[in-house]
């Protein structure tokens, strides 16, 4: 990629399915950036739901092999401490610089959820935001007064400023709307069905059925693509 912004994609990724996908692309693309997809590390306050950090780092690793474009980041796996995003970007920060120009990708409803998050407010001297957002689905009537003073003037449209400053700026990545769950998915594996298979790429498929994960009987074959 020509350009030298980089932008980290965090989520549990239990598994990583098609629609994970669509959206690092679309950032791929509208940004022309590399995404990082960022495994969370598994909760200390929650019982796993089948794959530990492990599988679904390996996961993540083989849905982006063949993806220009989109690599893996686990810095989020080999921390002990919590995996507060501020922390994350400086350390991200205290490898590449202060110059650098960063942007972290969420999800609509995480970035309404930012006044919750642990030192929100920092969040901007540290990268710029990228909102993926459905049609039809603008957070700008639903945002908090504390959340609309913090960003009201950091909007942009052009994808071409994010690379032209290191952070403080937020830009919404529309995209057409994938009717993906993780949670549908793991039930679909839990029930047998063979659907399930055409939310992930074929090696995804195949780890899964490998390791029985989500309840998948192991030794089956994903020869459905």
């Amino acid at each position: 990629m020509s350009s030298a912004l980089t932008v980290l994609y965090g989520g549990t990724f239990d598994p990583i399915h098609l629609g994970h996908l669509h959206i690092a692309r679309a950032a791929r693309d509208r940004l022309q950036a590399t995404v990082s997809l960022m495994p969370a590390a598994d909760p200390p306050h929650r019982e796993l739901t089948g794959a530990n950090a492990a599988q679904r780092l390996a996961m993540v690793r083989l849905a982006v092999a063949d993806e220009t474009g989109l690599q893996v980041d686990a810095r989020e796996l080999e921390r002990d401490e919590p995996s507060y995003t501020v922390e994350t970007l400086r350390q991200w920060r205290a490898q590449h610089g202060k110059e650098r120009p960063l942007a972290i990708l969420i999800g609509a409803d995480s970035f309404l959820s930012l006044p919750s998050w642990y030192r929100w407010q920092e969040l901007a001297d540290l990268a710029h935001l990228v909102i993926a957002e459905r049609p039809g689905h603008h957070t700008e009537t639903s945002q908090s007064p504390e959340l609309r003073q913090a960003y009201a003037e950091r909007f942009t449209d052009r994808a071409q400023d994010l690379s032209g400053r290191p952070a403080g700026l937020a830009l919404r990545l529309l995209q057409s709307e994938m009717d993906l769950s993780a949670t549908r998915i793991r039930r679909e594996i839990a029930a047998g069905g063979p659907e399930w298979r055409l939310a992930v790429k074929p090696a995804v498929a195949r780890y899964i059925e490998q390791h029985g994960l989500y309840g998948c009987p192991q030794g089956l074959r994903a020869d459905i693509h």
